[in-house]
C-alpha cells in the first residue's frame, strides 16, 4: 500500500541538536515544490554541507534557521536559503498558486518567499512582517475565492464539468471590483491574530488583535476558511483539560487601514479528559488541524504523554435548543420556529496509539458527508479517504479521515507497508538512542504520495497506492488514474504524483483514454486544455521506453503550436473595420478549404497586404522559420522509414490538424519571402535551380490530404512514398533535435527498489558515466541545443542555462535578441516552459 520511491540525505550528516522540542516544518505546494526545515547544526570545523549549492551561508550557521527547497523530479539540487530568521522557523505555507512561500519563526517574523529571475532554485525575500518577540504557532494565505469540488460518483461522465464543478466561496477580502485580495494571517503565541495585506502598489497593511478580551496563551492552533469569506481560528493552550477555542476573524479595510474584528464560536474540551480512565493520561494537545482549509465545521485533535496518543475527530452541527417544560405548554405563534444552536459533537475517535510525531491531512477536495463517502466506497476510490500519523517509532498509519479506522501500516525501517488485519513480516528491534521518525509529513495534492523528513534530516517519498491495500483490478485502477490526471488538467496542478503510480504498461491505455474523454469536451474547453493535454501525454510517454518515441511527438508538437500562434500574432489587418475573423483565422479557413498542391495558387487567395512586415522582425525570427522548414523536410523524408511506431516523427504522419498547421505556416513563409528573402529557412539542394519549398510544400499536402479526416485516414499512396524516398538525394535532411535531457528521477523509480539519493549530488545510472547523455534519439557528441530560440550552443556551451522541472527543455538565461518579435516569444517562456513546467537554472557543464 505504501512504499518508499526514494530516500534524499546530505553527503555528511551535520551535527544534529538532538532537541525533541524544535519542531520541523515542511510544505508541499501544488506544482510540486516541497519546502522543509531540518534540527541539524553547522559548526565551524563541520564540513558536513557543501557551499555549491547552499546559498548565503555564515559559518557558522544553525540549519534550523534555514529553509531548503527542491522539487520533486530532482530532489538532490536543493536550494537552501539563509532565511535570516533569528529564531527557529515554525510555520512554512504555499500559497494557492505554487510559486510563492511564507515562513515564520518563533521571534513573531514573518517572510514572503519569491523565485529570483522564476527559477525554483533562486529564491529572494520580496515582503516582511512582525510581531517582535511573539512566536507564530499557525499561518496562513487569506483565500483567493477559488474552490473547485471533485464529484467522484461522477467519474464515469464524460463531461469534466460535472466531475470538477466550481464551488460558490468568498474570498477572505476584495479589491475594487470584486478582486481578491492578497495577504497572510498568523496567530501567535499570546493569543494575538495579525494580518499582513499586500496593495497593489507593493506595499503591506499590516494590523493585529486580540482573540478574544482575555488574552490567554495559545500552544496550538490552525486557520480554515468559510464560504462567507470569514476566517475560523481553533486555538489551545497545550492542555488537554483546557477548552479548545474557535474564533470568527473579519478582515476588513477602513479608510486605508487594516481592521480586524473577532467574535468568540463554540468551544469543545477532548472527550479523553472526561474519561475517567484516561483523565490524566494524556496531558497535552500536541496536534489540531482542521479537515480541510475550506470547512470550519470539521476538527481533528491529537492529545499525547512521553507514552502514547489519542486521536478524536470533532464536527460542528446545528441543534434545537431545549426548551424549558414551563413554555412547552404555551400556544405557539404562528411561524414560530424552534430556536437553534451550534454545538461541537465527537464523531470518532482512536483507542490508545503509540506517540504521535507528525499529522499529515489530504488536499484532494472531494466531500466527506455520509453519503459522499459511500460513493467512494461503492466506486473504491480512496484517494483523498485517508490521513496520516506518523509515530516516534517510525512507522507511519493512514487513517480514514472521519471514522478513524486503520486502513494502512507503513513501517519505516523495513520500508514495506501492509494491510489491516495482517502480520507484521518484519519485527523491527529497538535500538539504542533516538529512534529514526518523522517529524514533518505532509501530503501530496492527489493524496497519491507522501513526503516527511525525519530527525536525521533525511527527505523521503513515499507512494500511496489509489487502493490503498484493496484488490483492484486495471480497469478500475487505470480509471482512477485518468480521473486524477484529469484533474491536474483541469487545475493546472502538476501531475508528477500521479506519474509516481503509473507502471509502463500502463501508458498506452493511459493515453488512449485520456485522449478519448478529452475529444469528447466542448470545443472552447477542448481549445483551453489543448496544450495542458499534450504536456501530459509527454510526461506519460517517458515513462515507457517503448512510447519514448512519442514523446518526441507531443514535446515538438507543443513548438509547433507556440510557433504557429506567434507568427499569426504577426499579422494585422490592412483595414481597421474588418469583420470578425482575424487574418491568421482566414489564413486557416483557405489553407482548409484550398487542396491544390502549388503553393503559388493558395497564395493567390489570400490578402497579400495582411503579411506585409518589416524586415527586422521577419529576420529576428528567421531561427523559428528555419526550425519550422527542417520539421517539414524531416517527416517528409523520413516516410518511407516508418515501419515502426519506436521513431520519432510517426505520431505526425496521421494528425491533420497538425499537418495543417505546417502547411499554413509554409504558405506564410512564402509571402514573407517575396518581402524579405533573408528570412526564408536554408536548404542545402543539389540542383542550383531547386524550388524547395515548391517541393516541399506539394509532398506535404498531399500526405495531409491522407489524414485531414481523422475519423479516416488512408495510407500515402506508392507515388507519394517514392517522391520522399528521393528528397534525400535532393535536399539534404537535417539531424532534428528531439529529446531534451531527461535528468529527472521520475523516470527511474518505476521498479518497487527505493532510491538512495544525496543532496548536492546529481543521481545517475548505475554504471553510466555521470557527464554522458542517457538518451535515445541523440549521439553523446552532438550540438547542444537552446530548445525554445532553436539556436545551436555547440558541444561545450559556456552560457549559463536554465532547463524545465518536467520536460528537460534547456534554454539561456540571457537573451541574445535586442528585436522585439524575438523579446515577446522570449517573454512567453519566462515564468514557464512550453509544456508549463518551472525552470531551474543549470550549471553550463550540464547544458
Amino acid at each position: 500500500m505504501m512504499e518508499i520511491a526514494y530516500v534524499c540525505e546530505w553527503e555528511k550528516r551535520p551535527k544534529s541538536n538532538h532537541c525533541p522540542s524544535i519542531p520541523l516544518v515542511c510544505a508541499w505546494s501544488c506544482r510540486n515544490l516541497i519546502a522543509f526545515t531540518t534540527d541539524l547544526k553547522n559548526e565551524e570545523d563541520d564540513k558536513g554541507l557543501d557551499n555549491a549549492f547552499i546559498t548565503n551561508i555564515t559559518r557558522p550557521v544553525d540549519l534550523s534557521h534555514m529553509i531548503h527547497i527542491i522539487d520533486t523530479d530532482h530532489p538532490w539540487d536543493v536550494n537552501s536559503i539563509n532565511s535570516g530568521h533569528t529564531e527557529v522557523i515554525s510555520c512554512l505555507e504555499w500559497d494557492q498558486s505554487g510559486s510563492r512561500l511564507l515562513s515564520a519563526d518563533g521571534d513573531g517574523q514573518i517572510k514572503c518567499w519569491g523565485m529570483s529571475e522564476h527559477l525554483v532554485n533562486s529564491w529572494e525575500c520580496t515582503q516582511s512582517s512582525s510581531v517582535d518577540g511573539d512566536p507564530i504557532v499557525a499561518l496562513s494565505w487569506l483565500h483567493n475565492g477559488v474552490k473547485l469540488a471533485l464529484h467522484v460518483e461522477k467519474s464515469g461522465s464524460t463531461n469534466f464539468g460535472e466531475k470538477f464543478s466550481r464551488v460558490k466561496f468568498s474570498p477572505s477580502l476584495t479589491l475594487f471590483g470584486g478582486k481578491p485580495m492578497e495577504g497572510w494571517l498568523a496567530v501567535t503565541v499570546s493569543g494575538l491574530v495579525t494580518v499582513s495585506l499586500l496593495k497593489p502598489n507593493g506595499t503591506l497593511l499590516t494590523a493585529s488583535k486580540s482573540l478574544c478580551r482575555l488574552r490567554g496563551r495559545v500552544a496550538v492552533a490552525d486557520i480554515a476558511f468559510t464560504g462567507g469569506g470569514n476566517i475560523v481560528v481553533a486555538a489551545t493552550d497545550g492542555s488537554s483539560s483546557s477548552p479548545v477555542q474557535f474564533y470568527k476573524v473579519c478582515v476588513s479595510v477602513v479608510n486605508e487601514k487594516c481592521r480586524i474584528d473577532t467574535e468568540l464560536l463554540p468551544s469543545l474540551f477532548m472527550r479523553c479528559t472526561t474519561d475517567p480512565v484516561r483523565r490524566d493520561k494524556y496531558p497535552a494537545v500536541t496536534h489540531l488541524k482542521f479537515l480541510t482549509r475550506e470547512n470550519s465545521e470539521q476538527v481533528l485533535l491529537c492529545a499525547s504523554s512521553q507514552m502514547g496518543s489519542i486521536v478524536e475527530c470533532w464536527s460542528l452541527r446545528k441543534e434545537g435548543l431545549p426548551v424549558n417544560n414551563i413554555f412547552q405548554h404555551r400556544s405557539p405563534v404562528v411561524g414560530e420556529k424552534q430556536p437553534m444552536i451550534l454545538k461541537w459533537r465527537i464523531l470518532s475517535a482512536t483507542n490508545d496509539l503509540d506517540r504521535v510525531s507528525a499529522v499529515a491531512l489530504p488536499k484532494l477536495p472531494i466531500s466527506i458527508s455520509n453519503t459522499d463517502l459511500k460513493v467512494a466506497s461503492d466506486t473504491k476510490f480512496f484517494p483523498g479517504l485517508g490521513l496520516a500519523l506518523a509515530f516516534h517509532d517510525g512507522s507511519i498509519q493512514i487513517l480514514h479521515r472521519l471514522s478513524l479506522h486503520t486502513m494502512g501500516v507503513f513501517y519505516g525501517s523495513s520500508g514495506s507497508s501492509q494491510r489491516v488485519g495482517e502480520e507484521p513480516t518484519i519485527k523491527r528491534q529497538r535500538a539504542g538512542g533516538p529512534t529514526l521518525h518523522f517529524k514533518a509529513l505532509q501530503f501530496s495534492w492527489t493524496s497519491l504520495s507522501l513526503v516527511g523528513v525525519d530527525n536525521h534530516g533525511k527527505l523521503h517519498m513515499i507512494r500511496v497506492s489509489p487502493s490503498m491495500g484493496q484488490m483492484l483490478d486495471m480497469n478500475t485502477l487505470l480509471r482512477h488514474l485518468l480521473f486524477l490526471l484529469e484533474y491536474c488538467m483541469v487545475t493546472g496542478y502538476d501531475w508528477w504524483d500521479v506519474l509516481l503510480q503509473a507502471q509502463p504498461s500502463m501508458v498506452h491505455n493511459l493515453l488512449e483514454k485520456l485522449h478519448e474523454e478529452y475529444m469528447r469536451q466542448n470545443q472552447a474547453l477542448q481549445q483551453v486544455l489543448s496544450t495542458r493535454i499534450v504536456a501530459v501525454k509527454a510526461s506519460l510517454c517517458k515513462l515507457s521506453s517503448a512510447t519514448a518515441a512519442r514523446a518526441c511527438d507531443f514535446h515538438a508538437k507543443l513548438l509547433l503550436i507556440a510557433i504557429s500562434s506567434t507568427l499569426k500574432s504577426l499579422l494585422r489587418p490592412h483595414v481597421l473595420n474588418t469583420p470578425d475573423k482575424s487574418p491568421g483565422d482566414r489564413l486557416s479557413e483557405i489553407c482548409a478549404k484550398n487542396t491544390d498542391t502549388d503553393i503559388d495558387k493558395v497564395m493567390i487567395n489570400l490578402k497579400t497586404e495582411e503579411f506585409v512586415l518589416d524586415g527586422p522582425p521577419l529576420q529576428s525570427l528567421q531561427q523559428l522559420i528555419q526550425w519550422v522548414g527542417d520539421f517539414v523536410l524531416y517527416l517528409l523524408a523520413n516516410l518511407p522509414n516508418q515501419g515502426s511506431i519506436v521513431r520519432p516523427g510517426f505520431g505526425f504522419l496521421r494528425d491533420g490538424a497538425s499537418l495543417g498547421m505546417l502547411r499554413e505556416m509554409l504558405v506564410m513563409i512564402r509571402i514573407w519571402g517575396l518581402l524579405k528573402p533573408g528570412c526564408l529557412p536554408i536548404y542545402t539542394a543539389t540542383s542550383d535551380n531547386q524550388d524547395s519549398m515548391f517541393l516541399l510544400f506539394r509532398l506535404l499536402t498531399k500526405l495531409w490530404l491522407c489524414s485531414r479526416d481523422e475519423s479516416h485516414p488512408q495510407d500515402p499512396d506508392e507515388t507519394l512514398i517514392d517522391e520522399c524516398c528521393l528528397l534525400p538525394s535532393q535536399l539534404l535532411v537535417p539531424s532534428m533535435d528531439w529529446l531534451p535531457i531527461n535528468d529527472g528521477v521520475i523516470t527511474k523509480i518505476q521498479s518497487k527498489h527505493p532510491l538512495r539519493l544525496q543532496f548536492g549530488k546529481p543521481y545517475t545510472l548505475p554504471g553510466v558515466n555521470p557527464n554522458a547523455q542517457v538518451e535515445v534519439f541523440r549521439s553523446p557528441a552532438s550540438q547542444r541545443m537552446d530548445h525554445l530560440r532553436c539556436l545551436h550552443l555547440g558541444i561545450s556551451p559556456t552560457e549559463d542555462s536554465k532547463a524545465c522541472t518536467r520536460c528537460g527543455c534547456v534554454t539561456m538565461l540571457g537573451s541574445p535578441n535586442k528585436t522585439n518579435a524575438m523579446r515577446q516569444w522570449e517573454q512567453r517562456w519566462i515564468k514557464n516552459c512550453l509544456c508549463g513546467g518551472l525552470w531551474r537554472r543549470i550549471p553550463s557543464t550540464l547544458t
